[in-house]
């Protein structure tokens, strides 16, 4: 534990690469980091560039050189869909490849989910269609996607959903003539079962009898309906090993679990035919367009007022995004996290035995599923992580000392407790103006709702949901009383706490922080369908209209955006009295 990462990334960046970078890291894997950049001397386009390890993903990540050339070839095979990152370029040097790539400008679709909670009816139709017009596409195409889950779903500016990472796309189809494979790969809760229940007699990761990838394609596009409705996966694996897969299983689909009350009548036929275990009987992409749900009229999908529509549903999204903070935290006996399994064939698995039961996952179990994207030692790699954009106003939110004459204490809060300050109300008002602009004070508010200041001059998607994570929140208080704070919760949250520097007292790396003004915590567990989550909490010194604060930012490296919203939910529940509420 320490200051936040340094930029160092293992090995230098090419030097010869034909744009400019202009961001820090803004997305990390198991072996590769993404960094925002534009052509040479131009401010546009701005697009995103994935930078592979090669070191990594060969000797570490168990990857050839075969399969990186096959993710570039099979993403440049796509070209352009309005639902598809689009591929613009790729190149390499000794020690990196890389990959140009259209930025999502809009961020991760389910990091503006509710966990436990999902999304209206409506909003779920909207993404579930444009979801199924990209796999469509791909399989058009003669490609499989075979890894469709919420950290593959991201969204433009304006609101629609674009498909990413193919690194374990494969060509299913070719001159017409469909083939099988047989590798065993993708995230346990979204796969489908006959990959993961097929007869493995030769090799651990290969089964003997393949699969038609298209097929396992349209199961997993029914997991991620289910978890859009309702902010939660319908199993934790689809083996015998999980109950509610057995129940569902065994009723044929008509569970009495409860998750699956919860979703709307019109939709269980749907989810059903497409959650059919007999790939065969399965419902085809054509049965999916022509169901009656899927060609509802929708609220959102009127394109005679685009914007306006795009405005109105973002709106509906962030008023969803509710963390009710007098709520009693939960107990380590509810939740409890682990390290993460150091089997390199394993799945990176914790436990986080929790409400709800999908969280249930047992560390112990010995019938692990290949992991997606094994973690490698790039993933403990320190990354500059790029900030979110500050307030756009000269004295609003920002990282260093304002030019003015009062910086003497006086001027920050007390560092007593109880905390004097803990609602947006108790601050000046030219203070709440400023701080009504930023989305992630709505989370916190006592009444549901997104300030009209927001919405009146909002004409995009994203000037309501902005790309960056809302897992952040603000405080009146030091990083000295933050971090200890955070560090106590963690543990009692059961999750794995670093270790103080070792050569440092408290009193000494307290100072240290108020002295950098930033540290950073880092997070290496995993969630409760035992994958792999990881990332920081990074605590920087803020000055808020010209008053010291400090801002905190939940930065995910790797892992389930939904499981790390679940998290961050825990946290702020044990730690509300210094958390900046809105009003």
């Amino acid at each position: 534990m320490g200051a936040p990462p340094p930029s160092s990334q293992l090995a230098p960046l090419p030097a010869d690469l034909p744009f400019q970078l202009i961001s820090k890291t803004i997305g990390q894997g198991a072996y590769a980091s993404v960094r925002k950049a534009t052509p040479p001397g131009r401010t546009n386009p701005v697009i995103a560039i994935k930078f592979i390890n090669k070191d990594h993903a060969f000797r570490q990540g168990r990857l050839s050189p075969k399969q990186i050339s096959m993710e570039i070839t099979l993403h440049a095979h796509l070209g352009k869909h309005q639902n598809i990152i689009q591929h613009l370029g790729h190149g390499e040097d000794t020690l990196w490849t890389w990959i140009a790539m259209e930025l999502a400008e809009g961020g991760d679709l389910f990091d503006k989910v509710e966990a436990d909670e999902g999304v209206s009816e409506d909003i779920a139709h909207f993404y579930f269609t444009q979801l199924i017009s990209a796999v469509g596409y791909m399989h058009s195409m003669g490609i499989a996607h075979r890894d469709l889950k919420p950290e593959n779903v991201l969204l433009s500016g304006d609101g629609d959903l674009k498909l990413a990472d193919f690194g374990l796309a494969a060509l299913f189809k070719k001159d017409g003539k469909a083939r099988l494979c047989n590798s065993i790969c993708g995230s346990p809760p979204y796969i489908a079962p006959e990959v993961v229940n097929g007869r493995k007699s030769k090799r651990h990761d290969l089964l003997d009898t393949g699969y038609m990838a298209n097929i396992c394609d349209i199961w997993s596009c029914g997991v991620v309906l289910f978890v859009l409705l309702v902010g939660n996966t319908p199993w934790d694996e689809p083996t015998m090993n999980s109950w509610e897969f057995k129940e569902y299983v065994d009723t044929e689909g008509r569970t009495s679990d409860e998750l699956w009350l919860k979703i709307p009548p019109a939709v269980n036929s749907l989810l059903r035919g497409i959650l059919r275990v007999d790939p065969e009987n399965r419902f085809t992409l054509d049965e999916i367009r022509t169901h009656p749900w899927v060609t509802r009229d929708n609220r959102y999908m009127d394109v005679r007022e685009r914007k306006k529509a795009r405005v109105q549903m973002a709106t509906e999204m962030l008023s969803s995004l509710r963390i009710d903070l007098s709520q009693p935290p939960p107990s380590q006996s509810q939740r409890t996290f682990s390290q993460p399994s150091q089997d390199p064939d394993a799945m990176d698995i914790d436990s986080m035995n929790s409400t709800p039961h999908r969280s249930r996952a047992d560390p112990f179990n010995t019938n692990k599923i290949t992991s997606t994207q094994p973690e490698t030692p790039l993933a403990d790699t320190p990354f500059d992580w790029e900030r979110p954009p500050r307030l756009a106003t000269h004295d609003g939110l920002s990282a260093s000392q304002p030019i003015t004459n009062n910086s003497n204490p006086q001027s920050s809060i007390p560092l007593t407790a109880p905390y004097p300050v803990q609602s947006l109300s108790q601050l000046s008002q030219s203070t709440q103006d400023m701080l009504s602009q930023d989305p992630s004070m709505s989370q916190f508010a006592s009444t549901p709702g997104v300030p009209l200041s927001l919405t009146q001059a909002a004409s995009r998607f994203n000037d309501i949901l902005p790309q960056y994570s809302l897992a952040r929140f603000i405080s009146p208080v030091t990083i000295s009383l933050i971090v200890p704070l955070l560090l106590d919760t963690l543990h009692r949250l059961g999750v794995p706490v670093p270790s103080l520097t070792a050569n440092k007292s408290l009193a000494e790396q307290e100072a240290e922080w108020e002295r950098l003004g930033e540290a950073s915590i880092r997070v290496k567990m995993a969630d409760g369908r035992r994958q792999g989550l990881n990332g920081h909490i990074v605590v920087e010194r803020a000055w808020v209209d010209g008053q010291q604060m400090s801002e905190v930012r939940f930065v995910k490296a790797s892992g389930d955006p939904l499981e790390w919203r679940r998290f961050f939910r825990d946290v702020m529940r044990n730690v509300g009295e210094v958390v900046l509420k809105g009003v």
